[in-house]
């Protein structure tokens, strides 16, 4: 299969994790079908990759950004990282999404947490943590 081809697959398959979490009734089946089956795809796709690939690449390692530079000059490499990205926040989504169920956030609070973390990682978690954060400073002190 070639590079482009797991590529789209796994954006796709990202895609439908996320219209899933921020859309659908979040059942525990819909998330374990998506902790499991869509998050478990995406990360046995990069160990795929990984292993095939990452060794194969001359001058390529974690030691120097020259090194990552020659990582991702490998298409399979490159989509590694992709998929790597892919599963890992919608990892994260997947847990905001169940902690901020457990903390009875509203969905509409919750989407721009997940759309954030979908577009740029971190930044969602960051939020969900100032979430958190001002919803403990807010409560009342316990004598």
């Amino acid at each position: 299969m070639s590079p482009d081809t797991v590529f789209s697959i796994a954006s796709s398959t990202a895609m439908a994790g996320w219209m899933l979490l921020i859309l659908a009734p979040r059942w525990a089946a819909l998330i374990a079908f998506i902790r499991f089956g869509l998050i478990g795809a995406l990360s046995l796709t990069y160990a795929v990759l990984v292993f095939v690939y990452f060794f194969r690449v001359e001058g390529g390692g974690f030691g120097s950004i020259a090194e990552v530079r020659a990582l991702f000059t490998s298409d399979p490499v490159l989509v590694a990282g992709w998929v790597h990205y892919l599963a890992f926040d919608l990892f994260i989504g997947t847990w905001i999404a169940v902690e901020a169920d457990r903390r009875g956030y509203n969905r509409l609070l919750q989407a721009p947490m997940l759309v954030a973390t979908f577009m740029f990682g971190p930044l969602g978690l960051l939020l969900f943590y100032l979430t958190r954060a001002t919803e403990t400073a807010l409560e009342p002190r316990k004598a």
